[in-house]
């Protein structure tokens, strides 16, 4: 039970045992509950001001939704001994009463925290955070790339260049219709390609590069080369499987404790598996 010792118009004191705290860029709301769900806090804080406040209770349980920064507070907050529970957004959304305002989102996170069944949300490592921020960066620079082929494909077949789908032939035959003078290419259509060829190498070697650290995360991490003994698992899905296999716990959780071993993966993973052409 945490206890709150303030004066505003005399001393006061709160046994608060429950707060739902709405994250924001600048202010955050706070709202706090006893042990029978009676209103005793209702605050706005500044972002400076976070730490300060929760620093001063005691260990008390702190409810967040798992929105941006959500992993960083959580940590923070647990290091200063209070228990910290993430929700997602939409199993908190159902009990915000009224318009939608931070006050009564922060009523609301408050209300969804004290529930016995409610769904939490597994509170990410620092390392967990660095492999996913890996995996979204090479997912973005793949998506960079195919979009990039395409309108080169595209642009090629306005002046009757029609090139294979595969990546491959066109890095082979971008160069050879560049240099081609018989084509309908314009002076500034070359030019163009020769840009766009540009940066698809660019793209090439900054995926390249990605994909090099995946190896290296991948034998640093005891549970990843755990999963990888499921056959059709390598290093891409089994570094990126931690936030996937909270949704789909079967597999995954099985394989990194050592319960499956020479286990198949799902179809799903044995596609994902599968290196881009």
């Amino acid at each position: 039970m945490c206890c709150i010792h303030f004066t505003e118009m005399g001393a006061t004191t709160m046994k608060v045992t429950a707060i739902g705290l709405d994250l924001a860029k600048s202010v955050f709301q706070v709202h706090g509950v006893d042990e029978k769900g009676h209103v005793l806090l209702r605050r706005a804080l500044r972002r400076a001001q976070v730490a300060l406040f929760f620093s001063n209770l005691p260990p008390c349980l702190i409810g967040m939704e798992a929105c941006s920064s959500a992993h960083w507070w959580a940590r923070k907050l647990e290091a200063m001994g209070h228990t910290v529970r993430l929700m997602a957004p939409q199993f908190v959304k159902p009990y915000v009463k009224g318009n939608k305002n931070d006050s009564r989102d922060a009523e609301a996170i408050c209300e969804a925290v004290s529930r016995p069944h409610m769904r939490l949300v597994p509170l990410k490592t620092v390392e967990s955070q660095d492999i996913q921020a890996l995996h979204r960066l090479r997912s973005r620079l793949i998506k960079e790339r195919t979009a990039l082929v395409n309108q080169v494909r595209g642009l090629l077949a306005e002046r009757g260049i029609v090139l294979a789908q595969r990546i491959t032939r066109l890095r082979q035959q971008l160069p050879m219709i560049v240099e081609d003078l018989d084509n309908e290419l314009t002076p500034l259509g070359r030019e163009m390609m020769r840009e766009l060829y540009d940066q698809l190498v660019a793209l090439d070697e900054r995926i390249g590069r990605a994909d090099h650290l995946v190896p290296r995360v991948f034998t640093e991490n005891a549970q990843c080369q755990k999963l990888a003994r499921v056959e059709g698992i390598g290093p891409v899905i089994a570094t990126g499987t931690g936030r996937r296999g909270r949704r789909r716990p079967g597999v995954c959780q099985r394989a990194a404790s050592g319960s499956l071993a020479g286990a198949r993966a799902p179809p799903m993973f044995q596609w994902r598996q599968r290196a881009p052409a």
